[in-house]
């Protein structure tokens, strides 16, 4: 919330001037905070009214009914990340507390779930074959298998418009027909849901070139069969202040050697490591893209969206990274489907 510092209050406010705060914020909590704004708890107006009931009066300090130690969320958290905290602790409130445990902000469920209404297009390209699954995929395109109680697209176009996210282009080739049987035109899910026809397999990339003209501001652009909670209207407000041409998202990737590794030179055993990881900053599946770089698609051809960041960096355009910190999955092989099965009731619901 943009006022949060009214919800400050100092350990010595009696219960009179706490209800007076929570009333005032509409928050339904204050912070309690010392001389130098560090967070020592918080009280809920349920605080103030089990004191009440136990026999306090009015008069009390705010300090003798402290939570003293509340959940809180972290400067930069994505929004995603504290909507579960918040659902998952069954709280309303969420202080922020930076590392030196100075409060910096107060978000509410309310505020979170308000998500502002974004004008941007995503485009999402659902028109692979899915051959790594080509047993669950001869007759479904993978984008429509289900995990969990509903088609994988289904998870990720709610996933942005829970964010404020509206209008959609759906690339589509492979049983392009089931896809635009489920989705229509979006209007039975408040959405505007438009295609994008592939006659033949354009890539990851190649499909942008059959946009019917060219987007005013930056679009959002996602593999079909990536699944994540990832803020990415946050995503999106970096880009725009990085002043860039295209923004990756990026995650970091572990591989455990399942075998002791040996350096070796000239005269024998240098270095011994047992089962060493390697680590490694991957391409998480989704992009955003000024305008200008769509210049660079060519119409109608094979073209994959890492060969555009590369042409964008030959001539000179930002290209930045952005790294994911939320829940991701990329449904690629059959463990990965698997997998987001088994995981999906814990993280979507």
């Amino acid at each position: 919330m943009d006022d949060w510092r009214k919800a400050l209050i100092s350990p010595d406010a009696d219960l009179r001037e706490t209800l007076r705060v929570i009333d005032g914020t509409g928050t339904g909590i204050s912070l309690v905070v010392d001389d130098d704004g560090r967070l020592m708890g918080t009280v809920s107006d349920g605080d103030v009214r089990r004191a009440l009931i136990a026999g306090a009066d009015l008069h009390a300090q705010a300090h003798s009914i402290l939570n003293r130690n509340p959940r809180v969320a972290r400067p930069g958290q994505s929004r995603s990340s504290m909507l579960d905290m918040l659902r998952d602790l069954g709280l309303h409130q969420l202080p922020i507390v930076d590392e030196a445990g100075r409060a910096v902000g107060l978000v509410t469920l309310d505020e979170i779930l308000r998500a502002p209404e974004r004008s941007h297009e995503v485009v999402i390209m659902a028109g692979g074959l899915g051959q790594r699954l080509s047993e669950l995929t001869r007759d479904t395109p993978k984008p429509m298998l289900k995990v969990g109680s509903r088609p994988i697209l289904e998870t990720i176009i709610l996933n942005y418009a829970g964010q404020g996210f509206r209008r959609f282009w759906l690339s589509v080739n492979y049983k392009a027909e089931q896809i635009e049987a489920h989705f229509g035109d979006g209007s039975h899910m408040g959405l505007d849901i438009r295609y994008l026809h592939e006659t033949t397999r354009l890539g990851t990339g190649g499909a942008l070139s059959l946009l019917p003209e060219t987007p005013s501001g930056p679009i959002v652009v996602s593999n079909g069969d990536v699944l994540s909670k990832e803020d990415y209207g946050a995503v999106l407000d970096a880009h725009l202040a990085a002043d860039a041409q295209a923004t990756v998202l990026v995650r970091d990737y572990e591989i455990q050697v399942p075998f002791g590794v040996v350096s070796a030179g000239p005269d024998g055993v240098t270095a011994l490591q047992e089962k060493p990881t390697q680590r490694f900053l991957i391409n998480a599946g989704v992009y955003v893209l000024a305008p200008e770089a769509l210049a660079l698609v060519p119409r109608d051809t094979f073209f994959d969206l890492p060969t555009l960041l590369e042409r964008m960096l030959e001539v000179g355009m930002k290209v930045r990274t952005h790294r994911a910190e939320a829940y991701w999955m990329d449904i690629g092989r059959l463990p990965d489907f698997e997998r987001a099965n088994a995981e999906f009731s814990a993280v979507f619901g």
